[in-house]
């Protein structure tokens, strides 16, 4: 049987430092990942590499995301699997828009990192990848176990665009709070197949394999605006008065709500009347919104706020600003977000 192919696509980030001579941090060479990791030899797989220019993940833009997205497209007839290395503070980000972005995906996608450095002894870096490298390649009956984009870290396998970067400090850094982990990792991996998208009859290849298609076009002209106690009118007109401005990631209270003063809920009416679309996401760390439990929340649906369901905020706004910079009528790009495209709210 053919041995399983993985591209690893290094993006940047902690995980790809490691200690000189001098004790400096300087690029880890992953091309030589089998020199430096014996073991994974014993995965009985083919790696490959893809060096795409280092940045720290603090500036992360769509365009990186587009970039990334065509290396998988370029290489996607290639290889069984990517994994995906990228800086830990913007990787949700990056994760929940390619899945957005890709259509009809078949293949595995697994972002990893660490919170320290791969050339320092006590790295998490070395666990991540390994065991990535082994989600990405995991077959039953020939099929991935696992064909959809994923984010491993510490002995958990999340949905990608249920995730949130939680802890700047703890290993265990992400976590999915709104669904269950799609794998968990301990001696042995096992798969919760039940959480994770297959096609009907896909272990039996009863499935209409469809081409590859790569969504781009962000449009961020959006802002995230977390309501708080005392928030003025004065700066709520100034966010929502940006010129150009076409999308509001809403992050309410509890199950989404928000003040009912008139000034609040008038100028929330103006702005979705001037054709921006607001989506109401829970600042809260699980659950999600339900407008129609409260006044606070039905005042807000009146006006014509959309429910965010359980959506992480990383997933609203990567979205969002596809929906933006895809659909030309408001009216598509409400149905869009309306509509879970990649299991990113719902059960």
């Amino acid at each position: 049987m053919k041995r399983p192919s993985i591209l690893i696509i290094y993006t940047g980030g902690t995980i790809g430092m490691q200690r000189d001579e001098n004790g400096t941090l300087v690029p880890f060479d992953f091309n030589s990942i089998e020199k430096e990791f014996p073991a994974v030899r014993h995965l009985n797989v083919d790696i490959d590499v893809h060096k795409m220019q280092p940045i720290d993940s603090s500036n992360v833009t769509p365009r990186l995301w587009t970039e990334l997205a065509r290396t998988v497209q370029s290489n996607y007839e290639k290889y069984d699997g990517f994994v995906v290395l990228h800086g830990t503070d913007t990787m949700s980000y990056t994760a929940s828009a390619l899945s957005f972005m890709f259509e009809n995906l078949q293949k595995p996608v697994v972002f990893t990192g660490s919170q320290i450095p791969m050339g320092i002894m006590r790295t998490d870096g070395r666990e991540n990848l390994i065991t990535a490298i082994e989600i990405a390649a995991a077959r039953k009956n020939g099929y991935p176990m696992v064909p959809e984009v994923c984010l491993y870290f510490q002995n958990r396998l999340f949905r990608a665009n249920r995730t949130s970067k939680l802890s700047a400090e703890a290993l265990n850094a992400f976590d999915s709070r709104n669904y269950p982990p799609l794998a968990d990792v301990g001696v042995n991996i096992t798969y919760n197949t039940a959480f994770i998208h297959h096609e009907k009859g896909w272990f039996e290849g009863e499935f209409t394999a469809e081409p590859l298609r790569v969504l781009d076009g962000f449009d961020t002209n959006v802002v995230i605006l977390k309501i708080f106690p005392g928030i003025s009118e004065t700066t709520l007109k100034a966010v929502l008065s940006v010129e150009g401005l076409r999308g509001v990631v809403l992050e309410t209270f509890g199950t989404g709500n928000a003040p009912t003063a008139d000034w609040f809920i008038n100028l929330l009416e103006q702005t979705i009347a001037r054709g921006v679309t607001i989506v109401n996401v829970t600042q809260c760390v699980g659950g999600g919104v339900a407008m129609e439990l409260y006044e606070t929340g039905k005042r807000l649906q009146q006006a014509g706020v959309l429910s965010g369901h359980d959506m992480t905020t990383e997933a609203a706004v990567t979205k969002l600003m596809l929906q933006l910079g895809n659909c030309p009528q408001k009216e598509s790009v409400v149905r869009g977000m309306l509509e879970s495209k990649s299991g990113e709210f719902g059960s």
